[in-house]
């Protein structure tokens, strides 16, 4: 499995051990793992996993309305406690800020063809950059911390690469896209939800504090099944463009942005860690 962000990763868990500050987080994390390791599965994420196997049914699929909202429900109920996590580890504690290189970190809870469960640890300051989830469905969970969201949407997800009329980006190829959400997000709060084609399908994640974060994803980056993860630069709309309603141009233009697609960015670039929180049951997808 290769192509997203959480597959980009695995090849540089070797460069990890050499940067200094996030050795000694990830050692203090997995020490603490091991002290609030239990033995048995906790209820709220043996749920979720189950829910996860009942939800999702492979490419090429979307979950039922049905479905989402009992998964939904099942994590807005889950706890950082659950995975092993504690707002009293070192590295969610105030002040505890990295000053160069905020890399971010994960760690695989579960995966398999049809799903998989992953954390994101990212400094303050860490940034996961604005990328897409091509044919997936994205349900993120902020389970400590402060995050910034902002997401966008094709407006013709069909056709989302065309010339720009932007004078400021007149030279590059970029699709206009409407923007879902740019707002702030501070833990615990609800779950939110990607599609396909909605809901904010291209994404960015910065942390205002140190945050992590559960995605479940469903199916799972795949370059070679043709879900490899793009990413992309926002330049501010300045064009007209016929919206229904009668709101003013100027109060939607800030609605929609042109996107550009870039090489994979430098701070794109994260770190894997080895799950040390309660186990799961590893049952294979069917």
């Amino acid at each position: 499995m290769e192509g997203g962000l959480v597959e980009q990763a695995r090849d540089r868990v070797g460069h990890m051990n050499k940067v200094g500050y996030v050795k000694r987080i990830i050692s203090k994390k997995r020490k603490s793992f091991r002290r609030n390791r239990r033995p048995t599965v906790p209820k709220p994420l043996q749920d979720l996993f189950v829910t996860c196997r009942e939800t999702f049914e492979g490419p090429g699929t979307v979950p039922s309305s049905q479905n989402v909202q009992k998964l939904c429900h099942i994590l807005d109920t889950v706890k950082p406690e659950d995975f092993g996590l504690s707002s009293e580890l070192q590295f969610f504690k105030p002040g505890n800020v990295v000053k160069e290189n905020p890399r971010v970190t994960y760690t695989t809870i579960y995966q398999c063809d049809k799903f998989s469960l992953c954390i994101f640890f990212l400094p303050a300051m860490g940034v996961i950059p604005l990328h897409n989830h091509p044919g997936m469905t994205v349900f993120s969970k902020l389970l400590l911390g402060q995050m910034h969201i902002k997401s966008y949407d094709w407006v013709d997800p069909h056709l989302p690469e065309a010339s720009s009329s932007n004078d400021d980006v007149s030279q590059s190829q970029c699709g206009l896209a409407r923007l879902k959400a740019d707002s702030v997000f501070t833990a615990p709060c609800d779950t939110s939800v990607l599609y396909p084609t909605t809901g904010g399908n291209i994404h960015e994640f910065t942390a205002i504090t140190t945050c992590a974060v559960l995605d479940v994803i469903g199916p799972p980056y795949s370059k070679q099944d043709g879900r490899d993860c793009s990413y992309y630069r926002d330049h501010p709309y300045t064009g007209a463009f016929p919206i229904d309603g009668e709101k003013e141009e100027k109060e939607e233009n800030g609605r929609y942005g042109w996107l550009e697609e870039i090489e994979m960015p430098e701070n794109s670039q994260m770190d894997g860690i080895e799950y040390l929180g309660p186990p799961i049951t590893q049952t294979s997808c069917f």
